[in-house]
């Protein structure tokens, strides 16, 4: 018997002794999309990362079919990541989905941010227009929900770390816009807050149910009556 052979049965009779899985490849090894045959070595130039690229997927499939219905083969099969890769950058599934929760709680807040950077002075025409474009985005064919409330639908426990984080973003919408309705003069903001919160995640609820021109009028219409 040869000496590489005699390496391959040791390590074969390795794995029966341990459950262990071998297989010979580098820690940087990913899959190419799709499930094709797996190449070695760091992403290509401009290439997403193996992390970016299971987010990128997950995001997707959690937001568009609902986070406890996708499983992780499901994110492998159409990441094309191999499995130590997600393991690596993911340990567990709720690192995922609470990677997930942030990833949108920070592109909330850079919309938000853009928006209050075109209306500094303007604090009734920036309520206005954000709530504007937030109807806008909820009327788009592809709106599955809030992903904050979705997330604390499917968790419910306080305790989960994703659903902190989306509940850290709703109590930071209210501080924002308790902020925005004392600029404007309202003389109970932190109420007018609350009543606004609840008239944004009603319409986050209703959006799939109402036309997108109701939509848009109903929620502006609500929300200028509340800050008159």
């Amino acid at each position: 018997m040869s000496f590489s052979n005699l390496v391959q049965t040791c390590l074969y009779l390795y794995t029966l002794q341990t459950g262990l899985y071998y297989c010979q490849m580098d820690n940087d090894q990913n899959l190419e999309p799709g499930g094709a045959s797996p190449r070695r070595g760091p992403p290509r130039k401009g290439e997403p990362s193996a992390r970016e690229r299971i987010l990128a997927t997950a995001s997707k499939l959690f937001y568009r079919d609902g986070i406890r219905a996708v499983g992780i083969d499901t994110v492998l099969a159409e990441s094309g990541v191999a499995k130590a890769s997600l393991y690596r950058a993911f340990p567990s599934k709720d690192a995922l989905i609470t990677a997930f929760v942030t990833e949108h709680d920070q592109a909330f807040w850079a919309r938000w941010d853009a928006l209050a950077a075109q209306y500094v002075d303007e604090p009734r025409a920036f309520l206005k227009a954000f709530l504007i474009s937030l109807a806008e985005r909820i009327s788009r064919p592809d709106f599955r929900g809030c992903p904050f409330l979705n997330v604390s639908t499917e968790f419910p426990d306080d305790a989960y770390d994703a659903r902190r984080v989306a509940r850290a973003n709703k109590d930071k919408l209210r501080s924002r816009l308790a902020e925005t309705c004392s600029r404007i003069g309202i003389a109970d903001p932190d109420r007018t807050a609350g009543q606004l919160l609840l008239l944004i995640n009603g319409a986050y609820v209703t959006a799939q149910m109402a036309s997108d021109a109701e939509l848009s009028r109903s929620l502006t219409d609500a929300a200028e009556r509340l800050v008159e």
